[in-house]
């Protein structure tokens, strides 16, 4: 019988169980939030720096096919400065990115502003404040997740991402959920 769980990374942990670093014990892992089954794995990652929605579960075709790159994965995206609608429409039709060294096209990302910013828990480590200029927040969803894209692909347009919280994956959401929360799920919702 496998076992599934959805979690609320907090900000500073790793998108693992163990490390083989050798300073891993300075490393916050996903087996501090919960007693999972020695099989368990993260069904894809998030940045140490990011936080959100994180799909954890037992069965390995599971973590694949949500892997493959058909599954919406939205997230909530604290960009430095206003957004415009222009950088949006760059963000939809693809821009160029960097992965290991080469040149990628992103595809499938539909963005939008969010008129009103998202209600989060406190993040261990401040943002920054109000001196240093404005923030908004937009909504990205993607099917396809390569290392750091999101942060890639709101620079590329000229906005940094200062803050980044995924709150979907397929139909699972982050809802009312508090960092570091972890709810066992009867089955995915794809």
């Amino acid at each position: 019988m496998y076992k599934h769980f959805k979690i609320y990374k907090p900000y500073g942990y790793l998108s693992q169980f163990i490390t083989n670093q050798k300073k891993g014990g300075k490393h916050k892992l996903l087996g501090e939030l919960g007693n999972f089954p020695a099989e368990t794995m993260a069904v894809g990652r998030l940045d140490k720096d990011s936080e959100g929605l994180l799909l954890l579960t037992t069965n390995g075709k599971l973590s694949a096919k949500i892997t493959a790159g058909n599954s919406e994965k939205e997230y909530y995206v604290q960009v430095d400065g206003q957004i415009t609608e222009a950088a949006l429409e760059k963000l939809n039709s693809g821009v160029d990115i960097s992965i290991n060294g080469e040149t990628y096209r992103t595809r499938d990302c539909v963005s939008r502003i969010l008129e009103t910013p998202p209600v989060f828990p406190a993040r261990a480590k401040k943002i920054r404040d109000e001196r240093h200029g404005p923030t908004s927040w937009v909504s990205i969803t993607l099917t396809e997740g390569k290392f750091r894209q999101v942060k890639k692909m709101t620079a590329a347009v000229g906005f940094p991402t200062l803050r980044l919280v995924r709150v979907r994956i397929g139909r699972e959401t982050l809802e009312n959920m508090q960092a570091g929360e972890v709810q066992e799920l009867k089955e995915v919702a794809l």
